[in-house]
């Protein structure tokens, strides 16, 4: 189920997997926290959410708030799990703080794309989900979270709206390869680049509590659970080791690329492969993925698929100064928030042949293409640009091609906690890409 975090999916009992995050699976939990609070059987809200349109002036005003900067720190200050009755009651009131503000940004912010563009239905669907989803939220803002009864209730909205949402990015992409004559690339990057760092941190906001609701309850077993599983704040691992995300990968990658190819690269992990640093694992699983899925396609198409791909974790000691590399957006990428928090760099180095002066730099536009004008269409050959590779035009999800169309993506989850993605390339020999992890320190 989408809605469940996968670092989380291992802790959860076979009935609590099964019913999943719509509105029945937090009924039966009601006694667990009950108990732990004392807290007698609550009225109902005054006004239930439901869909319905909400008045321009409302939306101009909460998109005009400026938007609180989402940290680390913010989703584990409410503790450990399982959380008490009051420290969930406040991870509730602070997640219903923040959303409606977030919502109203992106609202505001398709309402300023070209009429034409938002006409289109992908991105019209888009636009009344977000409605939608304000919509049902704005009810829960006048009065706050105070009992057992309104917190589930308010967890089972959370969980669906997450749902609703699950598949944002590859329809918005759709609706832009269709509206490709009426917005120009440099437009559909940066849009998507906003839309995408606004979606992580909204995701994350709503994850973090459906997760802290459900590890303060019955649903992890003695028996079930795993002896990592107190790492865990919420969807966030205190203690991940990048490693075990690199192996993790490994395995996938490896699977698609003999698939494809008929070979497969093998890896070599160096450097500090115990370093472990606190950061959401969904995330960096899918940095990871993609760049290695780069490494592996440009080995195996250079003919150097003998050669491994070298990958060298490096803890940074705490109170480093910021870091400069060369990257293709910018001559020197200083890295932000590198002034006090230990962080990570991971290097992953390959033999396949590097990327051309004339395509490096375009590397980071989601509407790059390696092909003409008359192919960027052509799905049915196999050839897809990264508009086509994250709007499932290409039909194959997991396939190796989309020449770089994983590198936007990777780097504004990399980007969102301070990090981020530089490229140097070699041309005629191979790739260094360096990814940037910032953590929270000690927790």
């Amino acid at each position: 189920m989408a809605s469940v975090p996968p670092s989380l999916q291992r802790c959860l009992s076979p009935r609590a997997w099964t019913l999943g995050l719509a509105t029945r699976r937090y009924a039966t939990s009601t006694a667990a926290i009950g108990a732990d609070a004392g807290t007698a059987k609550s009225p109902a809200w005054p006004h239930q959410p439901q869909f319905g349109s909400i008045h321009d002036d409302r939306v101009a005003r909460l998109a005009a708030k400026p938007l609180h900067p989402l940290s680390l720190a913010d989703l584990v200050k409410h503790g450990r799990p399982p959380l008490s009755a009051d420290a969930l009651f406040s991870s509730a009131n602070f997640t219903l703080s923040l959303l409606p503000n977030r919502l109203a940004h992106r609202i505001q912010a398709l309402r300023n794309l070209p009429f034409i563009v938002v006409s289109n239905p992908h991105i019209a669907r888009i636009y009344s989900q977000y409605v939608h989803s304000l919509s049902t939220l704005l009810p829960y803002q006048e009065r706050r979270i105070t009992n057992l009864d309104d917190e589930i209730q308010f967890t089972e909205v959370m969980a669906d709206l997450v749902q609703t949402h699950s598949n944002t990015i590859p329809i918005l992409a759709r609706g832009f390869l269709e509206c490709r004559k009426y917005i120009s690339p440099a437009e559909v990057t940066r849009f998507l680049d906003e839309h995408l760092r606004a979606r992580i941190g909204t995701r994350l906001i709503a994850e973090q509590h459906i997760a802290l609701h459900l590890s303060s309850q019955p649903h992890c077993r003695e028996d079930a659970t795993p002896a990592d599983a107190a790492s865990y704040v919420g969807v966030i691992d205190t203690a991940l080791r990048p490693a075990d995300i690199i192996r993790h990968c490994e395995s996938f990658v490896s699977e698609i690329c003999e698939l494809k190819y008929g070979v497969r690269p093998s890896i070599v992990i160096n450097g500090q492969p115990d370093t472990r640093l606190a950061h959401v694992p969904t995330h960096l699983e899918y940095i990871i993925t993609e760049l290695m899925k780069n490494a592996f396609r440009a080995t195996v198409e250079s003919g150097n698929e003998k050669e491994p791909v070298v990958i060298t974790i490096a803890a940074a000691p705490e109170d480093t100064p910021g870091e400069a590399l060369a990257s293709s957006r910018e001559q020197v990428q200083q890295w932000p928030g590198a002034a006090s928090i230990p962080g990570v760099t991971i290097r992953i180095r390959d033999r396949g042949g590097g990327i051309s002066p004339e395509v490096l730099p375009s590397i980071w536009a989601y509407s790059f293409t390696t092909f003409g004008d008359d192919d960027v269409l052509d799905v049915h050959n196999g050839k897809t640009d990264a508009l086509n590779a994250i709007s499932g035009a290409g039909g194959d999800s997991n396939s190796l091609a989309g020449l770089g169309y994983g590198l936007p993506l990777g780097r504004a989850y990399a980007e969102y906690f301070g990090g981020g993605v530089a490229v140097q390339s070699l041309w005629g020999w191979g790739t260094d890409v360096y990814l940037k992890l910032r953590g929270l320190g000690k927790i």
